[in-house]
């Protein structure tokens, strides 16, 4: 799964990355970003803009908003099924700039987070779904899933399951404002190449997302016990 990332790059990479035309305003870097907070996508309908929608995906047909707190991961191999995303599989597809993720590995019956990044540090993209619920009052709310694979190799030992990060040559099939069938999209499902990733261990600060500051992807060394003579 993926419950916390990354977007810490400037306008200008994040711009050069996706192709985007300019992004107004001004983007503040964001270094524990967790579920249910605005994120920064880029959907299918408008592939050169970014679009600010709420993590954690809420059917259209929902009637509870909430559904959303428990829909912030969706599988890659049965989300053209399930009900809650087969639309959105089909005709609502973005894609969310991250340059780093969070997993949580158990060492001594404690979870120590890690995180992970592009071994150029570079900005990528994962493979989501969005959608758009309209209350009873008639008003609009946008939110975002993100799908999820078998791990590679780095990241087996941390967890069973892995954000699908993209090749930049797919973003434009993945993008295609057109319904795509399922048998055109599950190719680019895969674990991305190992190798071009690197992971390290990083403070327990990040597993409250009110630490949303630098430090929080600093490489952590624990303190050593000192020997008592």
């Amino acid at each position: 799964m993926c419950g916390r990332f990354t977007l810490t790059a400037d306008a200008k990479a994040i711009q050069q990355a996706f192709d985007l035309d300019n992004i107004s305003g001004e983007l503040q870097p964001r270094y524990n970003i967790a579920p249910s907070q605005p994120v920064a996508i880029i959907t299918n309908q408008n592939p050169k803009e970014l679009t600010y929608v709420k993590w954690g995906l809420v059917p259209s047909w929902s009637k509870d908003p909430a559904i959303g707190n428990k829909m912030i991961n969706a599988r890659s191999e049965t989300a053209a099924e399930k009900p809650s995303f087969r639309s959105a599989f089909k005709r609502r597809r973005c894609l969310i700039p991250v340059d780093g993720f969070f997993e949580w590995t158990t060492r001594d019956k404690k979870k120590v987070p890690m995180y992970i990044h592009m071994e150029d540090h570079a900005v990528f993209g994962f493979a989501g779904l969005w959608e758009i619920w309209q209350s009873p009052d008639g008003s609009e709310l946008q939110t975002c899933t993100i799908l999820t694979g078998e791990p590679n190799d780095l990241i087996r030992p941390l967890h069973h399951r892995m954000a699908i990060i993209l090749e930049p040559d797919t973003y434009d099939t993945w993008l295609s404002p057109d319904e795509l069938p399922a048998d055109a999209l599950m190719p680019l499902m895969t674990a991305y190449p190992q190798e071009k990733m690197r992971v390290y261990e990083v403070s327990t600060d990040v597993n409250r997302p009110i630490n949303d500051n630098p430090s929080v992807i600093e490489p952590y060394n624990a303190p050593r016990q000192q020997n008592l003579l």
